[in-house]
Parts: C-alpha cells; structure tokens; sequence
C-alpha cells in the first residue's frame, strides 16, 4: 500500500450538525464499492470489522479492495477503512474514553501562550469519520478549529460533513481537512496547533511512526490525547479454555509487519517522556453488553479470524470456539471487556509557557 507523500489541504467549512448516519451520507465510488468479506464460520462481516489488523504491509483493518480506481485521472486512491464499522464502534469509543484526562488537559490548554483571546485549534491525526472530534469538541469551552489529518479524501468527507457545530459554551467550531500521510508530521506542520489528538491510532503505528509523532508535537510544544491503544487483554464471560491462546494469536497478529500493536501505548509513552513531556495513561476499557450484541459480533468475527490468520492450526478448534461465542452473544449472555489505554502527553511549550 502506497503512502501519499504530499498534504493537500481544503479550504476551511463550518462544522455541520451532527453525528449523521454517514454510512448513507455518500454512494461508494464506482470501482470502490464494498466487499463483504468471509469469516471462520462462512458468514460475512462488515468490511473492515473487527480489529483483525493489517495483512503485511497494510494499514489496520482494511478490508476493502486494495486500491480504488478514480474513473477521470486513472490514479490509484489509497485503501479505505469501512466506515460502516466506524460508525458501529462508535458508541463504544465514547463510553470507554477517560474522562479523568480531560481536566488536566483544559487546565493546560488554558494556559497555553497566547490562548487568551484566541481559540484553539486542534489536529486529529488519523481522523477517520471524525468521531474523536464528535466527542471532544463539546467537552471544550472556546472557538475551536479542527483540523482533520486522513489519507483517505472518503473518510475525510464524513469526517467534515458530520462534524460538530458548538463547543461547550456554544462557542463555534470550524473545520478543514488535510489528506496525507499521518506517519510523517512534523513540528512545521503542527505549526500554531493547540492540541494534537487522535484515536485507535497508535497501535497501527510502527516504532519509528510513534517516535516521529512524538517529536512533531513536542517540536510544536502542544499537547497530545492519544485514545483506544489496545492493551492485548480481552476477558469474555464465560470464561473459555480457547480464550488465551485466541488472544496471544491475535496479538501476535497484531504485531505483523513492524507495527506496535499492544505494545503501543507504551513506546508512545516513552518516546513522548524523551522528548520532556509529562505522560498520563488511564484505562479505557469497550464493555459490551446485550446491547452491543452488533458491535460484539464483529469484533469476534475479526478476533477470531485474525488469530486463525496468525495461527491456521487454530482453524478447527477456532470455528467451534466462534459459534459457541456468536449462539451466547445472539441469546443476549455473552459479555466482553476490550481493555484500551488513553494518553494524556503535556509536551513543552516551545516559548517556556505553562
């Protein structure tokens, strides 16, 4: 998968309301429509559902065509995320999100140099369909300018059209996007930002990805909420004999081609304390219930299939594992804990500020 190496940024476009149904918002490209794709027990699955990490060499859970056609120019569009999955994970991501880090993060952005009479302005790197922006956005007071950092022109469109109006005090919020390589800000690109956020990000990133990131912010002197890393830990109820050796498998999936996976959240804490930030983790755990039966089946289905991907020999045992599962989740008794970190980086600011 071919990276983009140049920034193309839109002009500036007032928030709209939202959240929308942005599944619906746009028809699929003509040559980019979705493809359902197979799991361990032959149903389908959502393009892109389920945290079943990248084959080698690709990004997350692309489970798309590899590039898309565009019908005038003949250029290949990078992969798309599905957003349908995006939009089904996102009632979970706000619920599982600290709110513990939010405060010493207004007490920073309140003293940020030269805050007072201006507003801020925020990067989300790796927007997706906007949801961190949709959360975040109404948890801050003042005007807000959102920056939304994809490198695909799909998502970055839902990102923008369902972007939220007003921040906490009813103050405006706008929004451009920017379509490039999230992997490669740097500092200049950071320039004047407030905030750099961003979500289920950091563990499709490398090594190398993180310690870059790290230093764009802390080179910009803003702060970072970096939110959902997965932790590598799953707990169902109840408990399977498979569980342990389904989770190391998909761990290890997670892993494939360089990337971080689990281990993410904390390099990224690491590289942020070399660069002289003060680093926060708090937990932020997806508990789905009866009442995310839908989400809940996605994830298994990409759970399970990423780790019979990692390990062919889990195949048989794996399939019954997954019916078993699917019948207890069907019924409303299956209960699944998804254990994430948040990140809080307080970088320096770059003129000795607060």
């Amino acid at each position: 998968m071919t990276r983009p190496t140049t920034t193309q940024p839109t002009a500036a476009i007032p928030a709209q309301p939202g959240p929308r149904d942005v599944t619906r918002a746009v028809p699929a490209t003509p040559g980019g429509d979705m493809e359902a794709t197979g799991s361990t027990d032959g149903a389908t699955v959502i393009p892109g559902a389920g945290p079943a990490g990248p084959r080698r060499g690709e990004r997350a859970t692309v489970r798309l065509r590899d590039t898309v056609r565009l019908r005038d120019t003949g250029e290949d569009e990078p992969p798309r995320y599905a957003p349908e999955w995006l939009q089904l994970r996102e009632p979970a991501d706000a619920a599982a999100r600290s709110y513990d880090l939010l405060d010493p993060l207004r007490i920073r952005l309140a003293n940020l140099p030269g805050r007072a009479g201006s507003g801020l302005v925020v990067h989300d790197v790796g927007c997706g369909t906007g949801s961190m922006g949709r959360w975040l956005a109404p948890r801050l007071d003042g005007t807000q300018h959102w920056v939304l950092h994809d490198r695909d022109p799909y998502l970055l469109h839902f990102a923008a059209v369902a972007s939220p109006r007003s921040a906490a005090d009813g103050s405006h919020v706008t929004v451009e996007t920017r379509r490039g390589d999230v992997a490669r800000l740097t500092p200049d690109a950071l320039a004047g930002a407030s905030l750099v956020t961003a979500s289920a990000l950091l563990d499709v990133l490398t090594r190398e990805e993180i310690g870059a990131l790290a230093a764009a912010c802390a080179g910009a002197g803003c702060p970072a909420l970096l939110t959902l890393s997965v932790a590598g830990r799953v707990e169902l109820t109840e408990p399977h004999p498979l569980d342990a050796e389904i989770t190391e498998a998909f761990n290890a999936h997670q892993r494939r081609g360089g990337l971080l996976g689990p281990d993410a959240v904390t390099a990224a804490a690491e590289a942020f304390t070399e660069h002289g930030a003060t680093v926060r983790l708090n937990p932020s755990p997806w508990r789905l219930g009866p009442e995310e039966a839908a989400l809940t089946e996605q994830w298994l289905r990409g759970w399970v299939g990423a780790a019979v991907e990692e390990r062919p020999e889990l195949a048989e045992r794996a399939g019954a594992y997954l019916a078993e599962r699917l019948e207890a989740c069907a019924a409303g008794k299956l209960r699944v804990v998804v254990h994430h970190t948040d990140l809080l980086a307080l970088c320096r600011p770059v003129d000795g500020g607060a």
